[in-house]
């Protein structure tokens, strides 16, 4: 019987850490978080200090009883959870579980031998104070979610949810969809020209200034200066200016070092990999994952290949340092090794006890792990590691040219830049940064101006969030840590707020109300800054400077007072989101208003709920609200013998009887493909079954009660002789319900 027993949260990981600690040990996993609040009920007492009632989590009984008998009969139990607050709350919660006393809790960065086996050398106690942060921030989340979500539930539409975080961040994109709505674009024109020195070599210049003022440019519109605001402007000052004789007014070459950046965060992590793959925030910290727990490298080896994944710090520690600055000397040579190692300083409020996301050994290239890769793996893994070793890299040099012309109150700006050494570019190259050049040029020498061109631009607005924009400002911001970025993302888009468009984010016609709703009703709770100060209190009880319970103390006064009021002040920002229009109600002749809902907005009559009328509606070039008549579809309802129209719901468009709401009948509507059906003849139509998933049935049905999930093949059956085979997981089978023929030959 083994006489020590691990436990780590990832079933992944037991066969990896099995095999580094060898027989004397037993590895089990507890599967995640093992207790929580309770579902059914708030399960914080306020009155009482906040206290929390946590339970054993429904799926997770079996597990902890699981754990409990292999607990019995070890020496001791090692609570090996990842290690952040979220890990070290589960740790405490096990300790509570299996008998504390006997219990150590063991930490590691890495998921190698040498990690683990130092680890289980040095455990020590549960620290209380990450336990208190982390259960403060679960108390938070629950006291905001189970009590404002019931007043959505009550102004919107059921099902709904607030988070305290994930609101933000859906503030954060309606506001920034609100700038692009109403921004208004604004012309300006720059001067380029074409110049020529004294020895014949002709470079490029821009118009910097104008009499002293300098000029708005592109790529500077944070910082507006003088503007041209037209073609006939810009046209006047090139004629100005071909009339002027340019001098050199100032000439300079130099060389230009370029440092290289720190190795990653999870917040910098998930924006790289946004921008370089594509990849979601979910996906890279799901694919990081996998990389940490531990990858088959070969003869039944098991490693982990990165660092734990989830940091806000751009610590190394030092044997990864000289390791790095090792391999760097043998494979690039010397002259790519700065004279000392490189230390970066993490932001503000990191938790230094965790590393930087790096490689675990910098002798397992990507090249070489390939092999053992899927192709989303060596993608990350390869970003990984060739920005860790780039960091303790030599800098990049270039070689620089500036020079400035003047003549008659006119300053053009030329500049040049070319490699020299690449440095850590040699492993991070960037392929899209074009060299330039510069003619050498004496102050004083006449320059020609061979033609001067005008340029048209106009003023942009702010880009919309993408995945990796978004993470990078609620780190910017302070919202948030490293574990939840990639949750609050997905949530917000789950919970159908936020929309992911050409890998940009849009609120929805839901995520604007809810917005509006909660933003009015909690000014403070849902503020950017209230966020950050809160994230920040948190910080301060894991680092001992405050009381957990004191923290939510500071919080639920002012929360308390708005929730109080919720209600009335959802009412009136619904009231103003109201606009009565000039369109007639055709059942009653009230007027027909503007409404918010939670699919949009849309048209309802002034005497609701006496008249329940509504209509979808678009604006016309005017601007002004234009009823739109349901789309007739020729099918008539069988229930009423009205005719049936398109109307929109939550699961999109349906068929709807036109004489709701007196009759209620509805249909989903389905799309004919171009195919029939092999039982009976009949026209396919696509469907849509349960959790939305799609499906290909007869138009007869129920009559012919035919299916398949996708199109039949029209080829005969071999043993039959039926005119279609259909494709499943296996190959093709017969269409026919009295024939088992699949083209492998076998029974199915």
């Amino acid at each position: 019987m083994a006489k020590k027993l691990v436990i780590v949260e990832s079933a992944a990981k037991v066969k990896t850490i099995s095999r580094f600690l060898g027989r004397e040990y037993v590895v089990r996993s507890c599967q995640g978080h093992v207790m929580d609040l309770p579902k059914s009920e708030l399960g914080v007492a306020v009155s009482e200090g906040f206290t929390p009632t946590f339970v054993a989590t429904p799926s997770q009984e079996k597990v902890l009883n699981g754990l409990a008998k292999a607990a019995a009969g070890v020496e001791a139990v090692y609570l090996a959870t990842d290690p952040d607050r979220e890990g070290e709350a589960i740790a405490y919660h096990l300790s509570q579980h299996l008998d504390g006393h006997r219990a150590r809790r063991i930490s590691f960065n890495e998921i190698t031998r040498e990690a683990i086996r130092a680890a289980v050398v040095e455990p020590r106690d549960l620290d209380l104070r990450l336990v208190a942060a982390q259960q403060a921030r679960r108390i938070l989340d629950r006291l905001v979610g189970y009590q404002v979500s019931p007043i959505l539930w009550k102004k919107v539409t059921t099902g709904l949810s607030a988070g305290r975080v994930q609101s933000v961040a859906v503030r954060l994109i309606c506001e920034r969809e609100e700038e692009i709505e109403n921004f208004v674009a604004e012309e300006y024109w720059t001067i380029n020209a074409e110049c020529v020195a004294a020895t014949g070599e002709r470079f490029a210049a821009s118009l910097a200034a104008i009499d002293g003022e300098t000029l708005m440019a592109p790529g500077r519109l944070d910082k507006y200066g003088r503007r041209l605001a037209s073609e006939q402007e810009a046209s006047a000052e090139r004629d100005k200016i071909l009339r002027q004789r340019f001098v050199v007014a100032a000439f300079e070459r130099a060389e230009k070092r370029r440092s290289p950046p720190p190795p990653f965060t999870t917040s910098k992590l998930q924006q790289a990999a946004a921008r370089q793959f594509g990849f979601a925030g979910k996906k890279t910290m799901a694919v990081a994952q996998t990389l940490y727990e531990g990858v088959d490298v070969g003869g039944g080896e098991r490693v982990g290949l990165i660092t734990y994944m989830r940091t806000d710090s751009v610590r190394v520690a030092a044997s990864a340092v000289s390791a790095c600055r090792g391999f760097i000397k043998k494979r690039f040579g010397a002259d790519y090794l700065p004279p000392k190692p490189r230390f970066y300083r993490s932001r503000r409020g990191a938790e230094e006890a965790h590393e930087a996301v790096r490689p675990t050994d910098v002798a397992r290239t990507p090249e070489e792990m390939k092999v053992h890769l899927t192709a989303d793996q060596f993608k990350l893994y390869g970003l990984v590691y060739r920005t860790f070793l780039a960091s303790q890299m030599a800098d990049a040099v270039y070689d620089t040219a500036s020079a400035a012309l003047e003549g008659g109150g006119y300053l053009f700006r030329a500049s040049a830049q070319a490699l020299k050494f690449p440095g850590f570019l040699k492993v991070t190259p960037r392929p899209d940064e074009a060299e330039t050049r510069l003619p050498e040029l004496s102050v004083g020498e006449a320059v020609t101006l061979a033609s001067v061109t005008p340029e048209q631009h106009f003023t942009k607005p702010p880009s919309r969030y993408n995945d990796a924009s978004l993470v990078q400002a609620l780190e910017e911001y302070g919202i948030g840590r490293p574990s939840t970025y990639a949750p609050i993302v997905a949530t917000v888009i789950e919970r159908k707020y936020v929309e992911r468009r050409r890998r940009t984010f849009y609120p929805t016609e839901l995520g604007k109300l809810v917005n509006a709703l909660l933003v009015a009703s909690f000014p403070d709770i849902f503020n950017v800054k209230f966020t950050a100060q809160m994230e920040s209190r948190l910080d301060d009880v894991e680092e001992g400077r405050a009381e957990w319970d004191a923290v939510l103390g500071e919080f639920y006064g002012p929360f308390a007072a708005d929730l109080a009021q919720a209600e009335e002040v959802m009412d009136a920002v619904r009231d103003r989101a109201s606009e009565r229009t000039d369109v007639v109600c055709p059942a009653c002749g009230g007027v027909m208003e503007v409404k918010w809902g939670r699919f949009g907005k849309y048209l309802r009559c002034e005497n609701y709920p006496d008249c329940s009328e509504t209509k979808d509606f678009a604006r016309d070039e005017n601007g002004k609200v234009v009823a739109l008549e349901p789309e007739a579809t020729g099918e008539t309802c069988e229930k009423c013998g009205g005719a049936m129209v398109v109307k929109r719901g939550r699961y999109g468009e349906f068929l709807a009887c036109e004489n709701y709401p007196d009759c209620k009948n509805t249909r989903p509507i389905r799309k004919k493909v171009d195919a029939e059906c092999p039982r009976c003849g009949g026209q396919l139509v696509q469907r849509r079954g349960k959790g939305g998933r799609r499906f290909y049935g007869c138009e007869n049905y129920p009559d012919c009660e035919f299916t398949a999930a996708a199109l039949p093949v029209k080829e005969e059956c071999p043993s039959c002789g039926a005119p279609y085979l259909l494709k499943g997981k296996k190959g093709k089978y017969c269409a026919s319900k009295d024939c088992d023929y699949l083209d492998t030959g076998k029974k199915r």
